[in-house]
């Protein structure tokens, strides 16, 4: 009897959704056999973890921000002529409230300058055809220099020193709130300069303090250059000219380092500024086109020297008893028509 081949079948049974999920979860075959690709030999660095640049080191022009164009020497003058032409009865009441003060405190301790006497005494100094010309010049340099002279000269300097810092804090409060643009309905007042512009009295004074600081390398060129030519140390012209060469750079070190910080003085006299935070604003207003700005401060004294001497010299040699007063008179007002010159540029930079 045959006996019959019996086969068992195996049951089959569906995986359970644990098995599913895990089994969905290895990556297959094909996938893990593909190659990845390599990592790179230098991997960007992003935020913090970018070496940040020495602040000794220069800048790369590719790397510099452009910057609009600066407005010309004669914008200037004129967006400033417009400043103080529009607003001539607080910047009169101002200048005539320093005047004053002035011809009080420095003027009436020293004792002036009589220039009729200095150009009789030039004219005796001075022979020829070009004696006349030689004691004008020479009357008009004494003038610009007599600010201090006389038996008080300490004292009527730091008297002067305090009067042109409190006036240019009063005429920079005022000149920001005249170029506000919420302020056409505010009527302003003399003694509200004078009183709501002293706030920043010791920021300013710090900020001057760098300054003087800053032109050290100036003073020094000229004491070396000084001592140089009167010991007879320079004798060939090459020898001099190297040594004016060093001073001349000592002189250019000086006036860019001085560039942003007469800024500062402006920025300093915002709510709650500090002298370093107005110092660092100041340089970042300046960056990358100190020199630029920097023609654009010497256009002011220049303009200056100018206009005193084509006014005060033709009065020395017509009437010799009046340049004094002349010369007293404007420079008095010289001050204000500075600081507008100033703070319409420096308003300039920042609308840049």
């Amino acid at each position: 009897m045959a006996s019959a081949k019996i086969t068992k079948t195996k049951k089959i049974t569906k995986p359970s959704r644990r098995v599913r999920a895990a089994q969905k979860s290895v990556p297959s075959k094909r996938l893990t056999s593909k190659k990845l690709p390599a990592p790179p030999n230098k991997i960007p660095l992003i935020g913090s973890d970018a070496p940040e640049r020495s602040r000794w080191c220069r800048t790369p022009k590719s790397e510099r921000p452009v910057r609009p164009k600066l407005p010309s020497v004669l914008r200037l003058t004129r967006s400033s002529n417009y400043l103080l032409s529009r607003n001539w009865k607080l910047i009169i009441g101002i200048a005539i409230i320093y005047g004053v003060l002035n011809i009080l405190l420095v003027r009436g301790l020293s004792g002036g300058t009589n220039a009729t006497e200095l150009k009789s005494q030039f004219s005796e100094l001075y022979k020829g055809g070009w004696g006349n010309l030689a004691s004008g010049l020479s009357v008009f340099a004494v003038l610009l220099s007599s600010s201090n002279s006389g038996k008080a000269a300490d004292t009527t300097g730091a008297y002067q020193s305090f009067l042109l810092v409190t006036t240019s804090l009063a005429l920079i409060w005022a000149f920001r709130q005249l170029m506000a643009e919420n302020t056409d309905s505010v009527k302003l007042r003399i003694r509200d300069a004078f009183y709501k512009g002293m706030y920043p009295l010791v920021p300013a004074i710090l900020i001057l303090l760098v300054i003087g600081v800053q032109l050290i390398p100036m003073l020094l060129g000229g004491l070396v250059f000084s001592i140089v030519i009167t010991n007879g140390i320079a004798i060939t012209g090459l020898e001099v000219g190297l040594w004016l060469a060093l001073f001349a750079i000592s002189i250019v070190t000086s006036l860019l380092l001085i560039t942003p910080s007469i800024f500062a003085l402006y920025i300093s006299s915002l709510p709650d500024m500090t002298p370093v935070r107005a110092l660092r604003s100041a340089r970042a207003l300046v960056r990358f086109r100190r020199v630029a700005v920097l023609r654009k401060l010497l256009f002011l004294p220049l303009l200056i020297f100018s206009l005193l001497a084509a006014i005060v010299l033709p009065i020395i040699f017509i009437v010799p008893v009046l340049a004094q007063w002349v010369f007293l008179v404007l420079s008095i007002f010289i001050l204000p028509a500075v600081h507008a010159y100033l703070y319409t540029f420096y308003r300039e930079l920042l609308h840049d």
